[in-house]
């Protein structure tokens, strides 16, 4: 009861074409040994119920356990030997059961040593030669026999100990090492052969190694006297540490009349006391010699080392403890003055010596005063910018224009980067009052254009005003040196005054894609920054607070906490005395105005949508969906809204950000997540096509088709109340 598998085995078989029994150490029915049959484990593994279960080659994966181990070799053909003791190292691979042995090399010992057993499965001595050598094989102090050969496991490392341990080993106490006669023989003999009077060992590996790369520099000067001028020759000298040698390298001005030349001073040791004269070959040396018997006996020589060094002949070289900061150095009769030295110089001094001064010395002479570059005065040929760059070399070149703006502010798919106003001329002429102007402002180059809108029976013929280019500020002398300042984005909003070419213009509105740009940018627009409004408010009118709320509350006397923009406007007027322009407080009304809701028809916004994709043949829709789904990583069917429109944005969907909003909240569900399936199949005017509706029920804005008429007033209502909150705080 309980039993899943019910297998047979297979007990009987042909060998050599006679039947017999094969499987005596096959088990049976389910797997289950026969009654009195003891089945050897063929793998390591863990004992039942303790470990993991599963199989060896994932559970012993990269375990491997290592014995100390030593075998004796017999040398039958020595009479200083007998016997040698090899030490090893055996391996067992638990994953497969797999042992290797390895000899270290021992240097000199004129035996191939290294891989003395290859790693493979090895099988146990007869009369078991049929099984392999498992885990349960090994433990500490005792000998195993591979291929004949008698190995003594005499300890283990601690992996080896813990996972014996573990597998339920009791682990026997480490065994002696035993030592090799031969080899201590032969110790005797190479420390008997060491000399009493040993030679004298210069080792520099050490100092090598360890500062190999390491260089200390000085910035020096050198008053050459045979100088003609008597300058100061800038020198650069670099210690090198891993040998104490010095070079120095020479700076050599531009235009000095020098020739240049690799070093100053090629790579060497640098004495103190140079130049004191030449020295005879040979009388310079690292060693001494003593003659010891001279010519008498066999009028041979004897020499032996002159640890006393009587006859050596010292100098003195230059190390890095005598160099520093203000020192003067003999450079082969030349005085050199240390003047600085770099950072790593001073770390290494710093931590070596614990010098802290490092103050340079000065010996630069002041450099002159820098003459400032002037240019000539404007000629009137060209423009300015062109007539500057003959002035800036013998070739001139065309002035260059600042692409990377061009292309951040030129025209892309909704974006016109255009701001568009409303202007009058500012005339006591009764002809020219009501002549109104379209003034561009294109961000791309910063150029103007004006156009005059056409009016009926007016006598004054509209269109082009005035040619696209960038307009110079009044009031600027026409032929100077200093460039000349252009109107900026900056300069223009509504309420403004501006001067073209001698034409006075007021602004006095623009367009919804102009308020949007400069209040999404008001980092650059102040006028359009709500922060810096308040502020400058809130300097003008905090001392007289109650008096500003009561003047408030009076424009509202039904209470609705909501007032017209043109009651707004006087108000403000009147509490900063006309120190606001026409620009700042529309956009405070803007930002505190009542946003109107309009139940927008879906049908009627995807029919717009379509008609905007058909005619810039926007086909792309299968790719627009690949993108949404894949940025699904739920696959729930639908995506933040933001998200969403950051992906139209992304494939220049040529819709109108206003209507791309609005369909987007048309798509959305009751979690505020757009379902992005069926919003691309509203837009896919090539398979879902919407007839497009006779009737606009709700005026659309494109600021492409803004016909320059001022709205009747910029907004609606204006809630007051937050204002005077961010003003002067809640009232209690």
């Amino acid at each position: 009861i309980g039993k899943e598998k019910f297998h047979k085995s297979q007990h009987w078989g042909y060998c050599n074409n006679v039947a017999m029994l094969v499987g005596e150490d096959k088990p049976g029915i389910g797997g289950e040994p026969l009654p009195g049959q003891k089945l050897k484990p063929k793998y390591s593994v863990f004992p039942e119920g303790i470990g993991s279960d599963a199989p060896a080659w994932v559970a012993f994966d990269k375990q491997v356990l290592s014995f100390d181990a030593y075998f004796e070799e017999e040398v039958p053909d020595k009479n200083q030997e007998l016997y040698r003791i090899r030490h090893c190292k055996i391996y067992f691979y638990l994953e497969d059961d797999t042992i290797q042995v390895i000899e270290p090399q021992v240097k000199n010992s004129g035996i191939s040593q290294g891989t003395i057993v290859r790693r493979h499965r090895i099988p146990l001595p007869p009369p078991h030669e049929d099984q392999f050598y498992t885990i349960d094989h090994f433990n500490i102090n005792i000998e195993v026999i591979l291929y004949a050969r008698r190995y003594k496991i005499i300890d283990c490392d601690q992996f080896t100990k813990n996972f014996l341990r573990k597998m339920g080993v009791r682990l026997n106490p480490p065994a002696g090492r035993p030592d090799d006669p031969y080899t201590k023989e032969r110790q005797k003999i190479l420390d008997s052969m060491k000399p009493l009077r040993p030679y004298e060992r210069i080792d520099t590996l050490k100092q090598f190694l360890e500062h190999n790369g390491h260089i200390l520099r000085f910035f020096c000067v050198w008053d050459d006297p045979e100088s003609m001028f008597h300058d100061p020759r800038e020198l650069v000298l670099r210690y090198y540490l891993s040998d104490d040698t010095i070079d120095i390298k020479e700076i050599i001005p531009v235009n000095s009349g020098r020739d240049v030349v690799p070093l100053f001073l090629r790579r060497d040791k640098l004495p103190k006391y140079a130049p004191t004269g030449l020295y005879q070959p040979g009388t310079m040396t690292s060693r001494t010699v003593l003659n010891v018997f001279g010519k008498l006996v066999g009028n041979r020589s004897r020499y032996i080392l002159d640890n006393r060094k009587t006859g050596a002949v010292h100098q003195e070289f230059y190390r890095d403890s005598d160099l520093k900061i203000g020192a003067v150095i003999n450079v082969w009769g030349r005085k050199i003055m240390l003047c600085d030295c770099d950072e790593f110089t001073k770390e290494y001094y710093r931590t070596k010596y614990g010098i802290e001064d490092f103050t340079p010395v000065s010996y630069k002479a002041p450099p002159p005063p820098k003459l400032e570059k002037t240019f000539p005065p404007y000629t009137g040929f060209g423009s300015e910018e062109d007539s500057l760059c003959s002035c800036m070399g013998l070739l001139p070149k065309p002035p260059q224009k600042d692409f990377k703006k061009f292309m951040e502010k030129d025209r892309s798919g909704m974006e016109s980067n255009i701001l568009r106003f409303l202007a009058k001329l500012v005339t006591d002429s009764p002809i020219d009052t009501d002549r109104k102007f379209i003034i561009s402002y294109f961000l791309s180059d910063d150029t103007i254009s004006v156009f005059e809108h056409i009016q009926q029976n007016t006598g004054i013929l509209g269109g082009k005003f005035l040619e696209r280019g960038r307009i110079k500020k009044p009031g600027q002398e026409l032929f100077k040196s200093e460039p000349s300042e252009y109107f900026k984005a900056q300069n223009l909003f509504v309420g403004a005054r501006v001067c073209f070419h001698g034409h006075n213009f007021l602004l006095v509105d623009a367009d919804e894609y102009t308020f949007n740009y400069m209040e999404k940018h008001a980092n650059e627009f102040s006028v359009a920054d709500v922060g810096v409004i308040l502020k400058k408010l809130k300097d003008i009118a905090e001392s007289r607070s109650r008096e500003v709320r009561q003047v408030f509350a009076s424009s509202d006397p039904e209470h609705s906490k909501v007032i017209e923009y043109d009651p707004f406007r006087n108000l403000i007027v009147s509490i900063t005395d006309g120190a606001f322009s026409e620009h700042e407080i529309m956009t405070l009304g803007r930002y505190y105005s009542v946003k109107d809701e309009y139940e927008m028809d879906l049908h009627f916004l995807l029919s717009v949508a379509q008609e905007q994709l058909k005619k810039n043949s926007f086909e792309n829709f299968e790719q627009l969906s690949a993108v949404l789904t894949y940025n699904d990583r739920e696959k729930c069917g639908v995506l933040p809204r933001e998200m969403c429109r950051t992906i139209c944005k992304s494939f220049k969907l040529p819709v109108a950000d206003d209507d791309l909003q609005a369909l987007l909240t048309m798509f959305e569900d009751d979690h505020k997540q757009v379902e992005y399936k069926k919003f691309v199949d509203g837009l896919n005017w090539r398979e879902n096509q919407i007839p497009a509706f006779q009737t606009i029920k709700v005026p659309l804005k494109n600021e492409d088709d803004w016909s320059g008429q001022p709205p009747s007033l910029p907004v609606k209502g204006i809630k007051y109340l937050p204002l005077l909150d961010d003003l002067f705080g809640k009232e209690e």
